[in-house]
């Protein structure tokens, strides 16, 4: 029997999450929560851009979602600058007894040590309330820097260091709130945005630093940040508008989690919006973009992972990825205890009922 799933947040992520809802047998679309009035009373299918009607049209909260009764609910509502706010939705989902994944809040990958403990406590009385499990992942925060280095850390016999890298040219990325507001592009140098604002890129890869550190039986005892801006060298396009001569139009940054003084895991991204600029900084496995995983141990591993589509670049495919993982993870949540879950007490999500001959 199929299971009956909502989703909210039709952004980049949602959208695609809802277009292997619409598509696949396994899953009977209940309802489409959005928060743009403009996209309420649409049908599933526009909203998702495939060519079909559901006869699901997207509704404008919360209350009218959970009506439908639904077993599970894919949250993809934009987290990033908006945390309590998506905290306090998945509450109320879960209160309800109905299960989530999603992509927000990313905090909730893995919020110990990270998160006070009373918000946490909230988030776990509601989940056993309402006996409900939520699984929160992605690609970056996500699988590429929990699930596969986890995997290749298990076959070493000794391990000095684990980086997790995203190596991308983002010139494509259509998200002006994460490239303008939350990365700063387009921006002047001295002009911080949120993400390099104190303690902020600790906080947001704190969950994957702290679930690497927990898989490896370790306890970071500190984790610092670093970051370098490049200017622009004259003015250009990208997706989401005019970068100009001489605001940031490249970034590097580190997140470190130490022990006793050494960096044992590292989360480092080195983002571009030309190919040009800093060639110094570290290069992709392909051209656009790809993520890397590098162990310092017995033995030592560099492990590229090159994602493509056959509708879209390699940011394209990056955030089908992310889709795919949420909507895959939807039986083992179901199946879960209540509570918050993470990729180290998931069972292993092979992609059953995907192939197509």
């Amino acid at each position: 029997m199929a299971i009956r799933v909502a989703l909210i947040g039709t952004g980049n992520v949602g959208r695609l999450a809802l277009t292997q809802l619409i598509e696949s047998a396994d899953y009977e679309l209940t309802a489409v929560g959005v928060s743009t009035e403009s996209k309420v009373g649409k049908d599933a299918g526009e909203l998702a851009g495939v060519d079909a009607v559901t006869g699901i049209t997207a509704v404008g909260d919360i209350d009218a979602v959970l009506a439908t009764k639904p077993e599970c609910v894919v949250y993809c509502a934009m987290g990033d600058i908006r945390t309590g706010d998506a905290l306090r939705d998945c509450q109320k989902i879960l209160e309800a007894g109905v299960d989530v994944v999603g992509s927000a809040p990313v905090i909730l990958q893995y919020p110990w040590q990270l998160l006070p403990d009373k918000n946490i406590d909230r988030v776990q009385a509601s989940a056993a309330h309402g006996d409900a499990s939520i699984f929160i992942t992605g690609v970056d925060p996500g699988f590429a820097n929990d699930l596969i280095p986890l995997a290749l850390a298990g076959t070493c016999q000794r391990i000095e260091q684990i980086r997790v890298m995203e190596i991308a040219d983002y010139a494509t990325y259509d998200g002006a709130v994460v490239m303008f507001d939350v990365m700063g592009f387009g921006k002047p140098l001295d002009e911080l945005p949120i993400l390099f604002q104190p303690g902020i890129l600790g906080f947001t890869w704190g969950t994957t630093i702290r679930q690497l550190a927990a898989g490896l039986g370790i306890e970071v005892d500190e984790i610092t940040e670093n970051f370098e801006l490049e200017p622009a060298p004259e003015a250009f396009d990208v997706a989401v508008g005019r970068i100009e001569k001489g605001t940031v139009a490249a970034m590097r940054f580190e997140i470190h989690g130490k022990v006793n003084g050494h960096s044992v895991i590292v989360v480092e991204h080195v983002t571009r919006l030309r190919d040009d600029l800093r060639p110094d900084w570290a290069r992709p496995a392909q051209e656009g973009g790809s993520y890397r995983v590098e162990i310092i141990g017995e033995p030592n591993y560099a492990v590229d992972i090159c994602p493509t589509s056959v509708k879209g670049d390699h940011n394209h495919a990056a955030i089908v990825a992310a889709a795919g993982r949420i909507v895959n993870a939807i039986p083992a949540v179901i199946a879960a205890p209540p509570g918050i879950r993470t990729t180290l007490d998931l069972p292993l999500v092979t992609g059953k009922g995907l192939y197509v001959g």
